[in-house]
């Protein structure tokens, strides 16, 4: 049952990073193949087409979008290392987007002046402060530093004196990057602030499908092998190191080495002797929901220009696990794939 490996790895996951990953290792010629149990790549960035529309699951904007000639940043060095060019993503900017509080609302695009400028106008006792933490941030790039895993609300507050402008910042960021309730490590903090507000959104056209479309072609040009309906049911190990998978259909593939992309819980669960039932896998205490709507009429003819809106109905952002069976409405996010600035 356990031959020879006939990959050099085998990839758990056909979403974005374990496309990526099957890039890389085939560029460098490796013998490469991604499993994925589902019946289209995309993993948590998926779609669907349902009454003759596409629907997109999970990705409302590409985060770290930087200019056509930028050298510097996560987008160019994505791209350098997966040998693409910067037209293949297809790429447009945000319009303008806002965080909405009850007492203050706060612009910001893919310039930062702007939100610079909002700060100062809504916030003008601030406007040093910022700056100073903004100047904290740049200079901080190094997630190994030990005030990485600091509290990102101690630090900030250490700056900013008016906790309206601080429950502002973090609400943007949360949304987007925080597994922690009511708090952000000091070192995520950083990267999502320059993410969000430094570098900013931007979306393709045809949504996430072209993204994964791009990648999954990358992909195949090079030799790698995808395999869909290839559910895995445990990671086989042998003399300690993993030796290959078994499928759920009883299959075994073997590889020398094996990288999931199917997150902590499930690995760890996939790596067990004694496989335990999916509810018994520890799990993350933060969730939330998504709803779609279709609208019969472009938003800005409904008075809605921005691209994406952080909203909260209370001075207090609050981020965490919902007490009851009903998600807290007091916050959301409101994301128009229309208000892009697409070519045409």
């Amino acid at each position: 049952m356990y031959d020879a490996e006939r990959y050099d790895a085998v990839i758990i996951g056909a979403g974005m990073s374990g496309l990526a990953a099957g890039i890389r290792l085939a560029h460098f010629g490796k013998r490469v193949c991604i499993l994925e149990r589902h019946t289209t790549i995309g993993g948590l960035n998926s779609f669907y087409r349902l009454g003759g529309r596409n629907y997109d699951v999970g990705l409302h904007a590409v985060t770290n979008f930087t200019p056509k000639g930028t050298k510097r940043g996560p987008l160019a060095r994505l791209l350098r290392q997966l040998r693409m060019a910067w037209e293949d993503l297809e790429l447009s900017p945000q319009l303008e987007s806002e965080i909405a509080f009850p007492q203050a609302r706060l612009r910001f695009s893919n310039d930062f002046g702007l939100l610079e400028s909002e700060v100062g106008r809504v916030f003008p006792d601030q406007r040093g402060a910022f700056a100073r933490l903004v100047g904290r941030l740049l200079d901080y790039d190094d997630l190994d530093r030990p005030e990485a895993g600091a509290s990102a609300r101690g630090i900030v507050e250490e700056e900013i004196g008016d906790p309206l402008l601080v429950e502002m910042l973090f609400c943007p960021l949360m949304y987007y990057g925080s597994a922690r309730e009511e708090d952000m490590e000091f070192g995520q903090f950083s990267v999502m602030f320059k993410s969000v507000f430094q570098e900013g959104f931007a979306r393709p056209r045809a949504g996430v499908r072209a993204i994964l479309k791009l990648l999954t072609r990358r992909y195949k040009e090079l030799g790698g092998e995808l395999r869909l309906r290839a559910g895995v049911r445990r990671i086989v190990g042998r003399e300690g190191e993993a030796a290959g998978v078994e499928l759920e259909n009883g299959d075994f593939v073997g590889a020398l080495k094996v990288i999931s992309s199917a997150g902590w819980p499930e690995t760890m669960r996939l790596c067990g002797e004694e496989l335990s039932p999916p509810e018994a896998a520890p799990v993350g205490q933060l969730s939330f929901i998504e709803s779609i709507s279709i609208l019969d009429r472009q938003p800005r003819e409904l008075g809605y220009e921005k691209t994406i809106v952080f909203f909260n109905d209370h001075p207090k952002f609050e981020w965490r696990r919902p007490s009851g069976e009903i998600s807290d409405v007091r916050s959301g996010v409101i994301c128009s794939p229309n208000n892009f600035a697409y070519a045409e």
